[in-house]
């Protein structure tokens, strides 16, 4: 009991549905309608983002997806990352997603990211913070962690090369993905939002 109500705190975004083994939630997750994430055990389904969420994520996926070498994918909230950390089992649906190389044998998962991102609302910073920072980084292949704030112009920005530092960038800076080779600029992400996050205080 106390590892469920620990990870309801971590998720209090989400629905807690029934435990089920992995497997069983890998199988299910191909034909449903609505979505769910894998905790160690629990599994439980998203909720619905916010139209500046889904706005600020998908301006991101845009310009990644448009700058992206030939060999490489990027997706944007419908494929899964499936990771084993520490003998524990999770699969999340990360903003972002960006991977290079050839797949599993599975289509609708993958293991080898290069760069994840995570837009930041109120009720998943905690998770997106915490449990799966501690989860993505546990991912050999992957080069760099993002997570972006919905309510500022705000980018946290964290580097396997650097030991997973935190570096943090404001409005008037530019960021560097050294994963997929393109430079950022804080406000492009930002762009179609400008009111909703106080770049267009006047208006």
């Amino acid at each position: 009991m106390a590892k469920e109500n620990k990870v309801s705190k971590n998720m209090a975004h989400a629905q807690k549905y029934d435990l089920i083994p992995f497997e069983d939630y890998l199988a299910g997750e191909r034909d449903v309608e609505i979505r769910s994430e894998y905790v160690d055990g629990l599994v439980y389904a998203m909720a619905g983002a916010s139209e500046t969420h889904n706005t600020i994520a998908g301006s991101f996926f845009a310009q990644i997806e448009i700058n992206l070498k030939d060999g490489c994918r990027v997706w944007q909230s419908d494929m899964k990352v499936v990771i084993r950390n520490k003998g524990q089992k999770f699969s999340y649906y990360p903003d972002t997603m960006a991977a290079c190389g050839e797949n599993t044998d599975d289509l609708y998962v993958r293991t080898n990211p290069i760069l994840i991102v995570e837009v930041l609302s109120d009720s998943t910073e905690r998770t997106d913070l915490k449990e799966k920072f501690d989860n993505y980084i546990s991912i050999p292949t992957l080069l760099e962690y993002v997570v972006v704030s919905q309510d500022v112009p705000l980018v946290r920005l964290w580097r396997r090369r650097t030991s997973w530092e935190r570096e943090m960038y404001r409005a008037d800076d530019t960021f560097r993905l050294e994963s997929v080779e393109l430079d950022v600029p804080v406000q492009h992400i930002y762009r179609r939002v400008r009111k909703e996050v106080g770049l267009d205080v006047s208006r």
